[in-house]
C-alpha cells in the first residue's frame, strides 16, 4: 500500500479534520509561489504575497505586470505554498492548481473585502490609490495537495513517502 492509498481510503471525519488544517495552514501564510504560462505556453512562476479569504487566495498586483497579462490569457494558475516546520530540515508544502481572474479594485466582489479589512496584509500604502492596480483571485480546484502537512515529523523524516498527501475541497 502506497502513502496515496493509505490517505485515500481513509475515514470521511478523518478527512474532514486534515482538509480543516489544510484550510488552517493555508489561512495562516501569506507567501506561495504561483505559476502562470504565457499565451505561447512558455511557464512562469513568481512569489507572490496572497491573503486568504475562505477557500480563495487574492493577490495584489498591476493590470501591466506578466502575471496578470497571463491570467487574462489563460486563467489556469498553479500555487505552491511553502510551511517552515523547522529551522532545518525540507520545507513542507501546500501545492494546487485553479483558475485565477483578474478581479478590479472596485469589482463588487472586491470591495467589501477592502473595507472589512481582510485584504489589508496584502496592501501595502498607496497601492489602492495606483489607477493599474488589480486583484488576482485564484479559486483552487477539487484537491490539494500536501507535503507534510498533519504528519508526525519524526514519520515524514523516517518515511518521507508517507509525508504525501492530499484532500478534497
Amino acid at each position: 500500500m502506497t502513502a496515496t492509498d493509505t490517505i485515500t481510503t481513509t475515514s470521511s471525519t478523518t478527512e474532514a479534520a486534515r482538509r480543516d488544517k489544510v484550510l488552517r495552514t493555508i489561512a495562516r501564510r501569506s507567501f506561495c509561489v504561483l505559476a502562470t504560462s504565457t499565451p505561447g505556453g512558455r511557464p512562469h512562476a513568481v512569489s507572490v504575497l496572497y491573503a486568504a479569504v475562505d477557500r480563495t487566495l487574492w493577490v495584489h498586483t498591476f493590470r501591466d505586470t506578466k502575471k496578470a497579462r497571463n491570467v487574462a490569457a489563460n486563467p489556469e494558475v498553479a500555487v505552491c505554498i511553502p510551511v517552515r516546520r523547522l529551522p532545518l530540515g525540507p520545507a513542507m508544502a501546500v501545492q494546487f492548481t485553479g483558475r485565477a481572474d483578474v478581479v478590479d479594485q472596485d469589482d463588487p466582489a472586491v470591495v467589501p473585502l477592502i473595507q472589512s479589512g481582510r485584504l489589508k496584509k496584502i496592501l501595502v500604502d498607496g497601492a489602492l490609490d495606483e489607477p493599474t492596480g488589480v486583484f488576482l483571485r485564484i479559486t483552487p480546484h477539487g484537491r490539494i495537495g500536501t507535503y507534510g502537512i498533519g504528519v508526525p515529523l519524526l514519520r515524514v523524516i523516517r518515511d518521507p513517502l508517507s509525508a504525501i498527501g492530499s484532500v478534497s475541497l
